[in-house]
């Protein structure tokens, strides 16, 4: 994070000048002058092969000029490189502004970019702050300084980050591999600034026309509150001023959206300090919670699912079988009984805390007094629940669904509202099945996902295919297999899909499914994985049609995801203005006078016992007070109560969605009508 060069090796840097063979600005402007052209100055990247490359880096050897595709800075795939490289120029600003600063890390995100920073004595970053780095940052943009890249040695890379201090980038740099790379921008020999990073970036600084910084939040460094706090700052950068307008816009509704906010307006959730990360459901938010149960035990009704309900408790026998422990135990909650204490204290006074092993020693009895997980899945226990009985093909696919509570210790630098918690329910289910129904059962699922979310009025999916991580269960074979089953039941249903390398869970792939909300947002919610591991790992058998004993396959699948997650961000999508079908309250009558309350109540009661959720308001607010109060709630229907709607067994009706008065209508036709909005778009004749 050079604020200067100055001092570094000038020699050693040309003894790391790589020798680039070609690169896609080499290409581009070879096929230009073929045309008796210039390459175009808008050109901010290229795809080569399905991958973005900037115009500095060497391409892969024997790369042709039919398959490099100019990117425009109009080209959606040209944002993240833009966004990118804004990290970098804030970063640079921030240097310059702030001497002293140390930074971390600074990639593009989906709307925009962020980077983190460690200011000297942990000083926050201030409003005023954003407004000076933003007009440095134009300053930098405008004197249109050229990006360059570099591969140097892990050495040259040390040296360079340790004299200039930066501790976080010799920690990045002590886990990379491969080749590493620097991005330098600005004047040599006066200001170049230069982060340890694989790119992509733009050519120069002068492609950053329109970005804006938004926000400051904290943030601990690796995600880990055991690290040190950083300062993040957020920003977002577009190609041009118009569509940065659009999105700061889009901001702003979001702000008013937010669940958190909504959710307390509303009187949904609420969360207290003594149960960190774990929302309580109001009675308001808990109909609607409740609502979404019932709509997938609906579903599970129609589609041959069985629901089952396991314990929550297990010995950690059970996750050492699954994986969990060895692959997932950081973020696991584990629980100790009063007779695991008591043999405690009786085992560690054993321990010789003079000898060097002692930490170990500690720990292990620890563990090993540790006997009880409590579940942050429900895979395990349903595979236990499919052992427990011999199988036969006849009996498969069995869907197996479940609402169990799941734990999950998310740190507290990452948990935020509804959407990051520490305890949940999921729509999740398990099918096992042959191989020769895995093709069928996937597909079904397919098409159950897409039903489902029409019905909640998201259109915008979008399938990625999760592959093999790192860490993993299973040997290359069957990761082979599942991979190859996920893309063809894509393939078979004629869906684009992407593929995402290292994504999946640590035991199968996955396909996600991602929405765009209504504020254009993407929320991956919708999963289905293939899994040969936990068969294995478990030693689960049905006697097939030949029979003899066979391995089934596990399909892990949910549609919602996590209820907590699809509650907020259902909130954000509507705006609080819940449909008929999902409203806590779908009408609310309030009364003109005490004179009708008498009619007003067998209303209610009428309403009640066809088998809507309907409130009614006699209190002696005035009645514009008792309309507002309803219209706060963002209640679908309110019905106005006086002498007239009495006298004709009726009610004065005003619809939200509409935005209008229906003027009076009988109560059997109100009934009717929130009959047919009272089921799902899907349900409805």
């Amino acid at each position: 994070m050079a604020r200067t060069l100055a001092g570094f090796d000038e020699g050693a840097r040309e003894s790391m000048e790589p020798v680039l063979v070609v690169t896609a600005r080499t290409i581009l402007e070879a096929a230009a002058v073929a045309q008796g052209q210039k390459l175009s100055g808008d050109i901010v990247a290229a795809r080569v092969g399905g991958v973005v490359f900037d115009l500095h880096t060497a391409l892969p050897a024997g790369t042709t000029a039919a398959e490099v595709t100019p990117l425009g800075s109009a080209d959606p795939a040209s944002l993240a490189v833009i966004r990118h490289s804004a990290a970098h120029v804030m970063a640079d600003a921030v240097q310059r502004l702030f001497p002293g600063t140390q930074v971390t890390i600074g990639p593009s995100i989906e709307d925009g970019f962020y980077y983190d920073f460690l200011r000297p004595g942990g000083a926050p970053f201030v409003d005023e702050d954003l407004e000076k780095i933003e007009a440095e940052m134009k300053r930098i943009a405008e004197a249109n300084y050229r990006f360059s890249r570099e591969i140097v040695s892990r050495e040259a890379a040390e040296k360079l980050f340790g004299d200039l201090g930066e501790k976080f980038k010799l920690e990045l740099i002590a886990g990379a591999h491969g080749d590493l790379t620097l991005y330098h921008h600005g004047r040599a020999g006066e200001h170049e600034w230069v982060d340890f990073c694989a790119g992509p970036h733009v050519p120069s600084t002068r492609f950053l026309k329109a970005v804006k910084l938004t926000h400051v939040a904290g943030a601990y460094w690796r995600g880990d509150e055991r690290n040190p706090m950083l300062q993040r700052i957020y920003g977002t950068a577009f190609q041009n001023e118009k569509a940065l307008k659009e999105h700061l816009a889009a901001i702003e509704e979001a702000k008013k959206r937010d669940h958190r906010k909504l959710g307390k307006e509303l009187e949904l959730i609420g969360f207290h300090p003594l149960a960190p990360a774990s929302p309580f459901f109001l009675p308001r938010g808990a109909k609607l919670y409740q609502s979404l149960v019932d709509y997938v035990r609906a579903m599970y009704s129609r589609t041959g699912y069985d629901e089952v309900i396991t314990p929550q408790i297990f010995d950690k026998a059970l996750f050492e079988t699954s994986g969990h422990l060895p692959n997932y135990a950081e973020n696991m909650f584990f629980a100790i009984t009063q007779e695991n204490l008591e043999d405690l204290s009786v085992e560690l006074p054993k321990v010789d805390l003079s000898k060097g092993d002692a930490p170990e020693l500690v720990g292990k009895k620890l563990r090993e007094h540790l006997r009880f997980g409590i579940k942050p899945m429900n895979c395990p226990a349903h595979a236990l629940m499919f052992g427990m009985t011999r199988r036969s093909y006849r009996d498969l696919p069995m869907r197996m669904a479940d609402f169990g509570r799941l734990h999950r210790f998310e740190r507290s630098g990452v948990v935020q509202g509804l959407t990051r918690v520490r305890t949940f329910a999921q729509d999740d289910a398990h099918i096992f099945c042959t191989l020769d129904q895995m093709g069928a059962e996937i597909g079904a699922f397919i098409d159950l996902v897409y039903d489902v979310y029409r019905d909640f009025a998201f259109s915008d999916v979008r399938v990625v295919i999760a592959l093999r991580p790192a860490n993993r269960l299973g040997s290359d074979e069957v990761w082979d297999r599942s991979e190859a089953a996920l893309e063809d039941a894509v393939k078979a249903k004629g869906l684009p899909y992407e593929l995402a390398a290292g994504e999946g869970a640590f035991y199968g792939p996955k396909i996600e499914f991602h929405l765009k909300d209504a504020l254009k947002r993407s929320w991956q919610l919708g999963t289905m994985q293939v899994d040969f591991n936990l068969p294995e790992r478990f030693d689960l058998e049905y006697v097939g049609e030949d029979n003899t004993n066979h391995r089934p396959v596990m399909l892990h699948r949910a549609i919602l995801g996590s209820v907590e997650r699809f509650f907020g961000v259902l909130v954000e999508h509507v705006g609080g203005a819940f449909p008929v079908w999902l409203a806590p309250e779908q009408i609310a009558l309030v009364t003109v006078s005490e004179k009708v309350d008498d009619y007003a109540r067998q209303a209610h009661a009428e309403l009640l016992a066809a088998g809507f959720r309907a409130v009614l308001d006699t209190s002696n607010e005035k009645l514009g007070a008792k309309i507002r109060n309803a219209r706060l709630m963002r209640v679908p229907y309110i019905g106005v109560v006086g002498l007239k709607e009495a006298e004709g067994h009726g009610l004065s009706l005003r619809s939200r969605d509409e935005d209008k008065d229906l003027g009076f209508l009988p109560l059997a036709d109100i009934i009717a009508r929130l009959g047919a909005e009272a089921l799902p778009p899907s349900r409805r004749a």
